[in-house]
């Protein structure tokens, strides 16, 4: 599993890619985001939760649940869920279009997916806070 991170500017316009954290399981890796939430003062978490196409919930659903759950319980930050879609697809094309070489896009998807994620709850996607969604 990789977790696509990306930041907003200090006036929360705009989400830039920041990295991909390779998985090292669960209490590793929401020890590595606790560690870049710290460092990077961030005021709270946006985490792409992906429904089918439907609207409904899959496996991987409950996965991402379960995790940000724990996620939740271990930070200072409040932390939201937004619907997140069409979000590798989206940042696959914007990625083609730019000129992204296959082996770059596939290094690079899940940072730009989580920058078009990040850009949809600044620009007023309905968040859900995590244990009430």
């Amino acid at each position: 599993m990789r977790i696509g991170v990306a930041l907003s500017d200090p006036l929360g316009l705009t989400a830039q890619p920041l990295m991909v954290l390779k998985s090292e399981g669960v209490q590793k890796d929401i020890a590595a985001i606790g560690n870049l939430v710290n460092e990077k003062e961030a005021n709270r978490v946006i985490v792409g939760l992906p429904f089918n196409m439907d609207g409904t919930e899959s496996a991987t659903t409950q996965k991402v649940r379960d995790f940000t759950a724990k996620l939740a319980g271990r930070l200072n930050v409040p932390v939201f869920f937004v619907d997140e879609r069409l979000t590798s697809k989206q940042a696959e094309r914007l990625m083609i279009e730019g000129g992204a070489k296959r082996e770059k896009r596939r290094e690079k998807i899940d940072q730009v997916a989580a920058a078009l994620i990040l850009q949809s709850a600044l620009e007023g996607a309905p968040l859900m806070e995590v244990g009430q969604a």
